[in-house]
């Protein structure tokens, strides 16, 4: 079986979310009891001299204890439903701004091509783009629940300090915790610290209010009652040191590792780890504090590097040191830097490293090389970026022209795009009278003269190019409107069903535009199945459609189905699933949304299966690979860039269509 490094990654961070409910609730525990220790020696004089352990479960400790964990969970809650806009309200939380798709900005051209070059090699979808302004420190960070609506922010110090090499370290490492399923919990680690920083908040409060009510009342004698409340003021502001204490105590638990990983994984990426070694030393250097952001100690967790000053920090910390990060990407790098980068000035914008397209060494697909060789690269490829697809991800961005890609972030041109990719094979004339519709929403009208400008580009590529100019489309498409959005995947569904025939792609457009733009789209998948048992049909019938794509007849298409099924129903009793005469457009969508409802560890071996059928014949072409990405979208698996796709050698065969039985909708 292929390797399941990635599954294993999104497997532990379920696990890490459970550790941080854990720490969470010891928390809030010895917060909790430290609160009632002062509230025991402050009423016990009132009430009884009874033992602490019998006053803790007297209505006095009760009371105390119940108040204080719901202030603590109640702060929390608060924060909760605030962050609930994802990752866009974490970068207006900081005062970032979304960064102008038309902006001429060197440095943040840069930024957005590094961006768009690893999202499209990796598979995952454009994250939104924001830069921190007023920050001068380098730093990154990324945010949100899901890959869906993810945003990366970087501070104006990233853009104009560090070279493109270190900027693409920086991206790489930021990439990694998208990839890693790290972004949930970094933005729910920061809601439940504020629960926890919430009784030394109201400490802070009451100590400046009784400081300025004694100083009022001395003069009149008049300061017992004052004196009280000043010592509960201040016994809580120390418990709120103990709160900060913890606070960053479960933020270096929950951090350090995945930090220690993600650094791992952009020299993986970039296969330059000077790259990333670069960005920290120069970090080391100068810093990555925030200093215009009150937030700096909430997000500090979240960045590439630490955001604020801390005691302790190398116990404390939520990065492993400087020195320790480079040494662990390579030994002997941190002495390499220090003496070549000390002494020079840093390193402006795209001054030192022009902005040119890679061409891959040796770049090859699965087209023309053994079958074994195809079947171990899928699953082990998911989640992770080669130097061989991200070149090959610059290739096909440089193939696209600039005023193309301009069109496409913008909201009109974005749908545009959608219009031509629907209507490339078809006659003008049939284009033309699909296209002749009315719409009420003016973004969603058809516009000839956009269509006009993006269909060049379009049939001059092969199909490999059509899910790239999407996936840059994405975050145009996102800026819809909630009924824009609805809209628009209705039309889509309308457009497709025009010849009652609804081919693969069409298919994977609709379904990929239904899942990422529905306002559910950033929602966790919870898991409901930990075996192949109750999603047997499902299996069945997602194998009885790859394996019509991967060979030419239904005999031959009947026995490949037995083969891959075999493994998933081994030892049970009972003949076996048949395979499926045909797979309609509502079937096939269920069994997807229940498939991916599987443990992350049981997921992989669904999309080897996938890959052993489209490879049956030796080779995968370009329709039946975006089938491939299709079923991995759908199971929330990033599979990257296949480099060298052939274009397809004949049209598609009548195994690359559904019949339309129902609605897409």
């Amino acid at each position: 079986m292929a390797k399941k490094g990635f599954f294993e990654r999104q497997a532990n961070a379920k696990r890490n979310t459970a550790l941080l409910v854990f720490l969470f609730a010891i928390a809030v525990t010895l917060i909790a009891l430290a609160v009632c220790v002062v509230g025991y020696f402050v009423t016990r004089s009132e009430t009884t001299s009874l033992p602490f352990h019998q006053w803790l479960m007297s209505y006095h400790g009760l009371m105390t204890a119940t108040v204080v964990v719901l202030l603590i969970t109640g702060a929390s809650a608060i924060r909760w439903i605030d962050l609930a806009g994802g990752g866009d309200r974490v970068a207006n939380m900081v005062g970032a701004r979304l960064l102008d798709p038309a902006s001429q900005d060197s440095d943040e051209r840069r930024y957005r091509n590094v961006v768009e070059e690893m999202a499209i090699a990796s598979g995952v979808p454009v994250p939104q783009l924001y830069v921190m302004d007023h920050e001068t420190g380098i730093n990154a960070f990324v945010a949100g629940y899901s890959p869906n609506e993810a945003v990366m922010v970087v501070t104006h110090g990233a853009l104009t300090q560090l070279s493109r090499d270190e900027l693409q370290g920086v991206i790489g490492h930021e990439f990694s915790h998208i990839l890693n399923g790290d972004m949930r919990i970094n933005v729910r680690l920061i809601a439940l610290l504020a629960g926890i920083l919430a009784i030394g908040q109201i400490g802070t409060f009451l100590l400046h209010s009784a400081s300025g009510r004694t100083h009022v009342s001395s003069s009149r004698g008049r300061n017992n009652g004052q004196g009280v409340i000043l010592i509960v003021a201040l016994a809580l502001t120390v418990i709120g040191y103990v709160g900060v204490f913890f606070g960053r105590l479960i933020q270096a638990a929950v951090s350090r590792e995945r930090e220690r990983l993600a650094d791992a994984s952009s020299v993986q990426f970039t296969r330059n780890p000077e790259g990333i070694g670069g960005a920290l030393y120069k970090i080391g250097l100068t810093s990555g504090y925030f200093q215009s952001t009150s937030h700096a100690s909430d997000m500090n967790h979240m960045c590439f590097g630490e955001t604020t000053k801390m005691a302790f920090s190398r116990l404390l910390g939520s990065h492993p040191p400087i020195d320790e990060r480079i040494e662990a990407i390579q030994p002997g790098l941190i002495t390499r830097l220090r003496s070549r980068l000390r002494d020079q000035p840093a390193e402006y914008g795209a001054s030192q490293h022009a902005e040119q397209a890679a061409t891959p060494r040796g770049a090859s697909g699965f087209g023309g090389t053994g079958t074994g060789d195809h079947l171990s690269s899928i699953t082990a490829s998911a989640g992770t970026v080669t130097p061989g697809t991200e070149q090959y991800a610059s290739q096909l961005l440089a193939r696209l022209p600039a005023n193309l890609r301009e069109l496409l972030y913008t909201r009109a041109g974005a749908v545009q795009l959608v219009y031509a990719l629907l209507t490339r094979d078809l006659p003008q004339a049939s284009a033309d009278g699909m296209l002749n519709f009315p719409e009420e929403h003016l973004v969603l009208r058809p516009r000839p003269d956009l269509v006009g400008k993006i269909m060049p580009t379009l049939l001059r590529e092969s199909d490999a190019i059509r899910l790239p100019a999407l996936e840059l489309a994405m975050p145009a498409l996102r800026k819809l409107d909630p009924d824009e959005r609805l809209a628009l995947v209705k039309r889509v569904a309308e457009i497709v069903q025009a010849d009652s025939r609804v081919t693969l792609f069409e298919f994977a457009l609709h379904s990929f535009l239904k899942r990422h733009l529905a306002s559910d789209a950033g929602r966790v998948v919870p898991v409901r199945y930990r075996n192949y048992k109750a999603v047997e049909t499902d299996l069945s019938l997602l194998f009885s459609l790859m394996a019509r794509a991967g060979t030419s007849n239904d005999q031959e298409a009947k026995q490949l189905h037995q083969q891959v099924i075999a493994s998933f129903i081994r030892g049970q009793r009972g003949s076996s699933p048949v395979l499926f005469p045909r797979a309609t457009v509502a079937s096939l969508s269920s069994s997807l949304k229940r498939l991916n409802q599987l443990s992350p560890l049981l997921k992989p071996a669904v999309l080897d299966a996938c890959a052993q059928c489209v490879q049956h014949d030796g080779q995968v072409e370009a329709r039946e690979y975006e089938l491939l990405r299709l079923v991995a979208d759908q199971l929330d698996i990033p599979l990257p860039l296949l480099r060298g796709t052939p274009a397809p050698k004949s049209p598609a065969p009548p195994f690359a269509r559904i019949k339309k039985r129902h609605q897409l909708n």
